[in-house]
């Protein structure tokens, strides 16, 4: 079973324009969607429709919107009771696929509840094999926040200790690496932008996601520098130009042929539940990377945040490409 957190959930609206924003004009939408997601949320959600067994660990009310789309979606859950509401995000999108987003902060959370988020999170885990924890946090809660979960999650383990994974950005995303040896995450997610901050930290040569999605050999490298703080595997995904995946033995490039984009909300997000697909599956890392592709490809041409199942993505069309990682 796969275990996923998302500490700040929320139910996702994706307003659909028939044209480019006009900022100051009004513009009448296409259609409108709205699912329960963030990033945790959304894992879940495309390993239950590829038909893994998955939970989703979250903050919030029996009666939120959020929790009901879960169960409408029959997405495995269990929450933290709070009296306040989740927050709504809201995503313009444009033909093409151009996304807009707007996220609200979140309901703030405070010491007790975020003490008992954590063993929540502990007492679910119990017997998975990965543990995803991913997105913001919500307002008061302390930016090292998943390196204290991942040090919990190992210390309370019966037997083997879950794997796991952290997709953020931020400061959460950087203090994921400050927890030590106990803390370091087996996996992380991030984009290019991210990946630039979390390398720059870690020595790289300073340079924006821009210059690293143009370079894939540049985006390896900058991925190895993070590796090499005690980070198990970087899997960095580079919008249009594919992801690349860089372990301690070896470093991969993986472009997917051109899709026609709708959305990419979400698209990381069902990168990153392709990839545990097909580890889950025992599939060579490469492998992994390239099921991970076939999923964020897939979920771009899909409409809103909706995730795509395994039977929906291409990984034949994918190639994959040996890279240097130093």
């Amino acid at each position: 079973m796969i275990v996923t957190f998302t500490a700040n959930p929320s139910l996702d609206r994706t307003v659909a324009l028939p044209g480019p924003l006009e900022r100051g004009e009004v513009q009448r939408a296409v259609s409108v969607r709205q699912e329960s997601g963030g990033k945790g949320v959304n894992v879940s959600r495309a390993l239950v429709a590829s038909g893994l067994e998955s939970l989703a660990v979250l903050p919030g009310a029996d009666s939120d919107p959020v929790l009901a789309g879960l169960r409408e979606h029959a997405v495995p859950f269990v929450s933290l009771p709070i009296d306040e509401p989740l927050r709504t995000n809201v995503a313009l999108t444009e033909p093409g696929g151009v996304t807009t987003k707007i996220n609200e902060p979140g309901p703030a959370l405070d010491e007790n509840q975020q003490e008992a988020l954590i063993k929540l999170l502990v007492e679910s885990s119990r017997g998975a094999t990965w543990v995803v924890l991913a997105g913001s946090l919500p307002p008061g809660f302390p930016s090292d926040f998943y390196a204290t979960a991942a040090r919990r999650l190992r210390s309370s383990a019966d037997g083997t200790a879950p794997r796991i994974a952290v997709d953020s950005s931020g400061l959460p995303l950087a203090a994921a690496l400050t927890g030590g040896p106990e803390g370091m995450p087996d996996l992380l997610k991030p984009n290019a932008e991210e990946l630039a901050e979390l390398a720059a930290a870690a020595g790289f040569p300073p340079a924006s996601g821009d210059e690293l999605e143009a370079d894939p050999a540049a985006a390896a490298a900058a991925a190895a520098a993070v590796v090499r703080t005690g980070v198990g595997a970087v899997l960095a995904t580079l919008g249009s130009k594919g992801a690349v995946l860089v372990t301690a033995d070896g470093a991969w490039l993986a472009t997917h042929p051109p899709v026609a984009a709708v959305s990419t909300v979400g698209a990381g997000d069902s990168a990153l539940a392709g990839y545990l697909l097909a580890h889950g599956r025992g599939a060579a890392p490469a492998d992994c990377l390239r099921q991970a592709v076939a999923h964020g490809a897939a979920a771009a041409s899909l409409p809103g945040s909706t995730v795509p199942a395994v039977n929906q993505t291409t990984p034949d069309a994918v190639t994959i490409t040996a890279l240097r990682k130093d």
